[in-house]
């Protein structure tokens, strides 16, 4: 996909990005996006949890929905590198608008029940396993290499302002249409997705004029990665999020109703803090976050992620939980951010759809941590379960980081002495 040129004027400031057309129409269609695919998971969580009142089945929302990556993210890095990435998209976005629709007609007709819950999650993590990789391929397409940080993090400042929305219209879209007014809802996003999507210059990138054999791009890109010290240690931390870190959402729920003694306002709180936390950790990456400060910045982001989650798990206090989910949310974004800006600061483009892939095995292993929070909760409590991702958090953040940097300062040793 080519850049857009439309501004002749260097593009400057913390919103430099947005000056490119094709960037901008990608943003908004992603901001209808971010909003849908929280509130869905969001909703579905709850829906499981007035189904069942049971951990453990909050545990399989999760790894259903999030579960197939872990087998097929690969192969929708194969299909990103070799197809036209916007068109993809759009037809993802459109199928996922189609399944929202579906649940709410079937929490409308009373009809919905556990197991077609999870049919429906587990049809979605299939999509997801394509999409992902192309959406962060995408990118470095749109925008200029100077601005690659400045467009993932105004990427990361929808999904965190998604996370202050969802859960601000949440409670009140429940009280006011049912949990079936969610999804409708949800559905709707994912229309306006497709829409601005459309619109992006659909002009087709390097992997459509690609004539090897899928298999074999699947080797190569297997290839790359481990010839990459850098690479493994930033998929690796990406992969230690998503089982101790980002999973903690799945246990939310069980937080509000029985730590905290709520209900679903409670729980719209949790999200709300924890949103707000988030786009406050994006608005200072975009402000004062520079791609030189990365691995300090990795550090100290996964330090405050995992420490986060242990306090939080600690806490039966209402007011001092949201306080501590804030901090959490704000860890949580910066850090997934600096890793993604760093993993695509050093992939060469040709290779990128598939190395993201893989990347997105971190989302994809929330699934496996779902169900390991959930089964943890289950047979000791939510605190425990909660509080021993936090030490992994932090403990492993700080390993994988370092041996990151380590490998990164060889490699340009490496390349200095080719250049000699």
């Amino acid at each position: 996909m080519a850049r857009d040129t439309t501004s002749m004027e260097p593009a400057v400031g913390p919103f430099a990005a947005l000056r490119y057309t094709s960037y901008r129409l990608f943003w908004i269609g992603n901001a209808f996006s971010n909003i849908g695919i929280w509130a869905l998971m969001a909703g579905r969580l709850w829906l499981m949890h007035q189904l069942t009142d049971s951990a453990l089945m909050l545990g399989l929302v999760t790894f259903s929905g999030l579960g197939p990556i872990l087998l097929l993210s690969m192969w929708g890095g194969v299909v990103a590198d070799r197809v036209n990435r916007m068109r993809l998209v759009v037809t993802t976005r459109a199928l996922f608008a189609f399944t929202a629709l579906l649940t709410g007609v079937l929490v409308a007709t009373d009809i919905i029940v556990p197991w077609q819950l999870l049919a429906i999650s587990l049809a979605n993590g299939v999509l997801l396993s394509f999409d992902i990789p192309c959406r962060q391929a995408i990118i470095p397409n749109l925008v200029p290499r100077q601005h690659l940080m400045n467009a993932v993090v105004l990427q990361s400042l929808l999904m965190s302002g998604s996370t202050v929305i969802g859960p601000f219209l949440f409670a009140p879209l429940v009280k006011a249409l049912g949990i079936e007014g969610v999804f409708f809802f949800v559905g709707a996003m994912y229309v306006g997705t497709v829409v601005m999507f459309a619109l992006v210059n659909p002009q087709p990138h390097i992997g459509d004029r690609k004539r090897t054999k899928p298999w074999s791009d699947l080797v190569e890109g297997f290839a790359y990665i481990r010839g990459s010290t850098t690479i493994i240690s930033l998929v690796a931390l990406g992969i230690l999020a998503g089982i101790f870190g980002s999973s903690f959402s799945t246990l939310l729920p069980i937080f509000a109703d029985t730590v905290l003694m709520g209900g679903v306002d409670t729980y719209g709180n949790l999200l709300l803090a924890g949103g707000i936390g988030g786009l406050s950790g994006t608005i200072l990456l975009i402000l004062f976050g520079r791609l030189k400060d990365s691995a300090l910045l990795q550090v100290a982001t996964g330090l405050t992620f995992g420490l986060g989650l242990l306090l939080f798990s600690q806490i039966t206090y209402l007011p001092v939980s949201l306080l501590a989910i804030l901090f959490v949310g704000a860890a949580s974004t910066a850090f997934g951010t600096v890793n993604n800006t760093l993993l695509q600061s050093i992939v060469d483009d040709e290779f990128r759809g598939r190395v993201m892939s893989i990347h997105q095995l971190g989302w994809g292993s929330s699934a496996i941590g779902g169900l390991l929070m959930g089964s943890l909760a289950q047979a000791v409590s939510a605190p425990f379960a909660l509080g021993l991702s936090g030490v992994a958090v932090a403990l492993g953040a700080t390993a994988l980081t370092m041996s990151a940097m380590k490998g990164r300062r060889t490699r340009s040793r490496e390349e200095v002495a080719v250049q000699e």
